[in-house]
């Protein structure tokens, strides 16, 4: 089974938790394996903690300071730094499922990462 969502991003750099979507997903299968997958060059996936809202802003933060925005890039469309942080988070994850419930530990969330948006984009779910 393969689900698509849409997701509207609101920020240039964000973290948007999509956990919630993907565990509606896999509600009523027993036991597998789900893959959540961005077709998007900017984008990535990850999972990280979540119980404290500091945790991805920090990520953010230490990402920009890292690979910023503006550098002697070639890329000539203005978002390398975009691919770049695509490039290390990965456009998918894979989380194991029983009993119908995703495999994440306590603290743990599944994350949409944009990184050039603000922008409509997809991410697909296959269990």
């Amino acid at each position: 089974m393969i689900k698509q969502f849409t997701i509207k991003t609101s920020k240039r750099n964000e973290f948007i938790d999509i956990t919630t979507q993907v565990q509606d997903i896999v509600g009523e299968i027993p036991e597998g394996v789900a893959t959540v997958f961005t077709p998007h060059t900017t984008t990535g996936i990850t999972i990280n903690e979540n119980a404290d809202p500091d945790v991805p802003l920090d990520i953010l933060q230490k990402l920009e300071s890292l690979v910023p925005q503006r550098d002697n890039y070639s890329h000539m469309e203005g978002n390398s730094d975009a691919h770049i942080k695509a490039s290390l988070f990965g456009s998918s994850v894979r989380v194991i499922v029983k009993d119908c419930q995703l495999l994440l530990g306590t603290w743990q969330s599944i994350f949409f990462c944009e990184f050039d948006g603000p922008r409509t984009r997809k991410f697909y779910v296959q269990v």
